[in-house]
């Protein structure tokens, strides 16, 4: 019979030496909560595709009671963050959620402009319709644009929470302190990752399988705040399975680079870069 006496002893003892910052009073944001935070703005910018029962035809009514119910939550969600954090959470959350707030349109109007670019790069989107509703892409770009404004105001957690959610449900890995442009189109998606210090202009495709990535990371937490991601400028395509490396390295304006390429140096604007097709050893 188990000892549930011993166990609760030594478990309490494990959480006192082993789980950072432990202590009985401490409340950490709840990853249920943010995710609906994340649902129910996704209602908030697309009511006709996730809220069409609850909009009816009173859209005044629909936009107070919703953004007034995100916005409360929100804010404690940034309240417990940044108590964990260690700073000073009423005033604080309530200046940022205010922010936050006063950005939603303009967070609208750049993710028109991502629907936009998936349309116009994928010959298989019958409308734009089907890319707000089903593209994994695009679900991972709007949780980015979301977390993004976050960690500008350097929120503790909830950015990260965010992106690593969409990261789970699409294989998408959007560090959210990456810096994307306009007209960012994610085609099949699975298997990108793109790191906290990556910039990327805009009208840029990547397709599945992409790192933009540190050169090396065996330096660790001595590269806080360091740029260790590339920069990609305005209207880059890279292709399936492409790596680009280092915080340094800058693909110019127009590149093109193939598929499984390997890059850790600058490409000049408009070049097309593309590895040497391995040989091929069939046996009959």
């Amino acid at each position: 019979m188990v000892d549930f006496e011993k166990l609760k002893a030594q478990l309490k003892s494990g959480y006192a030496k082993n789980v950072a910052n432990y202590n009985e009073k401490l409340v950490l944001p709840e990853l249920q909560e943010v995710i609906r935070i994340l649902k129910d703005l996704r209602k908030l910018f697309y009511p006709a595709f996730f809220s069409r029962s609850e909009m009816h035809d009173d859209a005044d009514g629909f936009i107070e009671h919703l953004s007034s119910s995100i916005y409360f939550r929100l804010k404690k969600q940034i309240s417990l963050s940044l108590t964990c954090n260690g700073t000073e959470s009423d005033k604080n959350a309530e200046r940022i959620t205010d922010g936050f707030f006063d950005k939603l349109p303009e967070i609208q109007r750049v993710l028109a402009t991502d629907v936009q670019a998936s349309f116009d790069g994928d010959p298989a989107a019958k409308c734009k319709e089907e890319i707000i509703l089903s593209y994994p892409g695009f679900f991972a770009i709007f949780v980015y644009r979301i977390a993004h404004v976050l960690y500008e105001y350097g929120v503790p957690f909830l950015p990260r929470m965010m992106t690593e959610y969409a990261h789970g449900k699409t294989g998408v890995d959007i560090n959210p302190g990456a810096t994307i442009g306009e007209y960012f189109f994610i085609d099949h998606g699975t298997g990108i990752v793109i790191g906290e210090t990556a910039i990327i202009g805009k009208g840029v495709k990547l397709y599945q399988g992409v790192t933009l990535g540190a050169l090396s990371p065996r330096h660790g937490q001595t590269l806080s705040g360091v740029k260790r991601h590339p920069t990609v400028e305005d209207n880059v395509t890279v292709y399936s399975g492409a790596s680009i490396l280092g915080g340094e390295t800058v693909i110019g304006e127009g590149a093109v680079i193939g598929g499984n390429a390997f890059i850790c140096e600058n490409v000049e604007s408009g070049a097309k870069v593309s590895p040497k097709i391995p040989e091929h050893i069939v046996k009959k």
